[in-house]
């Protein structure tokens, strides 16, 4: 009777959840959902541990394969968006709204893919696509076309969808595009060149070179600013080639006319060497006040004038670009000395404690390629505006991060940050024997306790790249009245072995249900992503509450991606960009899929969950307290509570969202 009955409230969730009316809400207009970098998404009322593990969970629907480049294969660096209503105005779905994925690819080409079936349009159906360019070679033996995620403006009209390309037509060039999303059309004014010739004359941090083309990489997110007029634009360099680089993208609203108004070297710099790459795949984050904070890379060792490696760096929310803020570890030149850099981790802006239970309110968090976790106090940093700070080669409690009173071995007996993945070294983190590469996402339990979700590649030994359990750590936030915050290791997932995974997202019915997700690529960082060799990727959900793997995709569910994105969670379904994209959710309740003509297209296998007995390392301290998702099986009439209990949820999340869970500015939607 109660899996009758879960299946019936399921069933009738994605009729409510697809038939109700589209609602912003929903949206993911950027990396990791927001501005702040949250990861997560409190509206999701389908998607349950309960659903998620049963066998009527697994593979919806693949688009079609995106289009090959000069017979190289396409993959997604970029994470996936999520739009709850996009009007389509151009093509044979002119006319037509639909909840769509927005993808883009290294081989320069940005799709618009309907995510669930309408009418005669199947879900999977390309709604429509948009070549940016010729794209040129790079690493990972694939193209260098779109690499980091892009940002869309729904409030913009019309609505439009900012992308930055690697493009070799006439002269290459990284260059930044507005399209319309309605068309995927070019919108008037761009795109806009990324050069030297054009950056260095408005870099506030020179003088500094922009290396060449084929130098730097445009790896990490792109973010705007809160009133939308402002694209912030990060760079790092491919192989350790120069300089990082922050680019501030006046968007023409509302004057018309789109032009780059700031430049921030990390530097001022002009060889072609490391030093404060700005490549985390997460980009900048943005606080409630605009601020702009943003996480650098190796650079040569001191404290040398306005160098800014291995730092957090924040911005004034106005332009020019102003350095306003500095954070910096305590061990940064051992980590420049063997390049290991904290923009392996992008920053997230926590929201905001309450005053009265720490003397911390304002929060950020970051990883990084040493597999730590740091804690900045936003109101004070610690780090100075003209340079870092002397090296420090022993003393751990000197970092002006937040950390708690535990003493570790590998600092010699003292208290420092916290580290997740091991073994802990301060020389073996570079290339595939990095810890971590990713962005942390953040979740509120129902007893207002904040959690932290990273993931990361323990290795088996020191000098080792061969990766080792655990690559999943749920990470507590310690408030204390009068104290500082800090956070502690809570609970591991300790059965999968992560070779190279990207961000974690969470999703949850506002504080019951969370689930955290993930996708590992299978290849480390110095592999090839050769569709003919290398391995797929997979899709893991993990139950954020007791740490157990609820699902694990198969390997003809996915297919060859790119590195370090995350998956979308939206409306019951889990989309996965690879060199399509793919959707997974309750199979008992499909979603239509084909090609435009509405030809059959491989729904995949639906893999058999794992053992539901299977326990994993339920952590340090007790799970985090959650309130139950499912409704009481007494109700009767069942469908007028069916119909009573996810209006009432729907009302809720949207509190939730909007409320103290998941702040954002007021009036602000993307």
């Amino acid at each position: 009777m109660q899996r009758s009955f879960l299946r019936w409230v399921t069933a009738f969730a994605v009729l409510f959840a697809n038939g109700a009316g589209a609602d912003p809400a929903f949206d993911h207009p950027m990396f990791h959902g927001n501005r702040q970098r949250t990861g997560w998404n409190p509206l999701e009322t389908i998607l349950t541990p309960a659903s998620v593990s049963s066998r009527d969970f697994g593979k919806l629907w693949d688009s079609p394969a995106f289009d090959w480049s000069n017979g190289v294969a396409p993959h997604m660096y970029a994470a996936p968006l999520y739009l709850d209503d996009l009007a389509i105005t151009r093509g044979p779905y002119a006319g037509g709204r639909f909840g769509a994925v927005i993808a883009a690819t290294s081989n320069d080409f940005v799709y618009a893919v309907n995510a669930f079936a309408k009418g005669s349009v199947p879900a999977g159906a390309i709604l429509w696509k948009r070549r940016l360019g010729q794209p040129s070679g790079g690493p990972d033996g694939v193209l260098l076309g779109v690499l980091g995620t892009p940002a869309v403006d729904t409030l913009a009209s019309p609505p439009r969808l900012y992308v930055a390309a690697d493009v070799a037509d006439a002269t290459r060039s990284w260059r930044v595009f507005a399209l319309d999303l309605g068309s995927g059309n070019v919108l008037a004014g761009w795109p806009l060149e990324i050069s030297d010739a054009t950056v260095s004359p408005i870099n506030e941090n020179g003088p500094a070179q922009f290396q060449r083309t084929g130098k730097m990489s445009q790896r990490g997110a792109l973010n705007l600013s809160l009133d939308r007029t402002v694209l912030y634009v990060p760079f790092g360099s491919y192989i350790d080639g120069g300089a990082g680089w922050l680019v501030a993208v006046d968007t023409g609203l509302p004057s018309g006319f789109p032009r780059l108004a700031s430049a921030f070297s990390g530097a001022p710099w002009m060889d072609p060497d490391a030093n404060a790459g700005m490549w985390s795949a997460g980009g900048a984050a943005l606080d409630a006040n605009g601020v702009v904070y943003i996480t650098t890379g190796n650079g040569p060792k001191g404290p040398l004038d306005r160098n800014w490696g291995n730092s957090i760096l924040a911005f004034a929310p106005s332009l020019p670009l102003r350095l306003q803020a500095t954070y910096t570890p305590w061990n940064h030149c051992q980590l420049d000395g063997y390049d290991v850099d904290m923009a392996g981790g992008g920053p997230v802006v926590l929201p905001d404690l309450d005053r009265g239970t720490t003397l911390t309110p304002h929060l950020l968090a970051s990883g990084g390629k040493q597999g730590n976790a740091y804690l900045i106090d936003r109101d004070n940093m610690g780090g100075r505006l003209d340079h870092r700070p002397g090296c420090n080669l022993t003393y751990s409690a000197a970092d002006r991060s937040l950390f708690g009173p535990e003493l570790y071995s590998h600092y010699g007996n003292l208290p420092g940050p916290l580290n997740l993945f091991g073994p802990y070294s301060e020389e073996y983190n570079d290339i595939s024997l990095a810890k971590a590469r990713s962005t942390p996402a953040f979740y509120r339990a129902a007893d207002e306790t904040p959690y932290l979700f990273f993931t990361g590649s323990t290795k088996k030994c020191v000098s080792c790249a061969d990766p080792a359990s655990p690559g999943v750590a749920r990470v507590k936030l310690i408030a204390a009245t009068g104290q500082p915050a800090y956070l502690a290791l809570d609970a591991y997932e300790n059965t999968l072995v992560l070779t190279n995974p990207g961000s974690p997202v969470v999703s949850s019915n506002g504080p019951a249900d969370p689930i955290a997700w993930l996708v590992d690529t299978n290849v480390d960082r110095a592999a090839s992503l050769d569709p003919a060799t290398a391995a797929h990727a997979t899709l893991y959900a993990i139950d954020a509450l007791t740490m157990r793997v609820l699902f694990a995709s198969t390997s003809d569910q996915l297919h060859v991606g790119g590195k370090y994105y995350h998956p979308v969670v939206a409306r019951g379904a889990v989309f996965v960009g690879t060199d399509r994209i793919s959707a997974f959710g309750l199979t008992s309740h499909p979603v239509d899929a084909g090609t435009p003509d509405g030809g059959a297209m491989d729904g995949g296998t639906a893999a058999a969950p794992p053992d539901a007995g299977t326990s994993s390392n339920a952590g340090t301290t007790g799970a985090p307290a959650a309130r139950s998702g499912c409704a009481s099986t007494g109700a009767s009439p069942l469908w007028i509570a069916g119909l009573g209990f996810l209006g009432w949820l729907r009302r809720r999340n949207r509190r939730v969202l909007r409320g103290k869970w998941l702040p954002e500015p007021a009036g602000d939607r993307t």
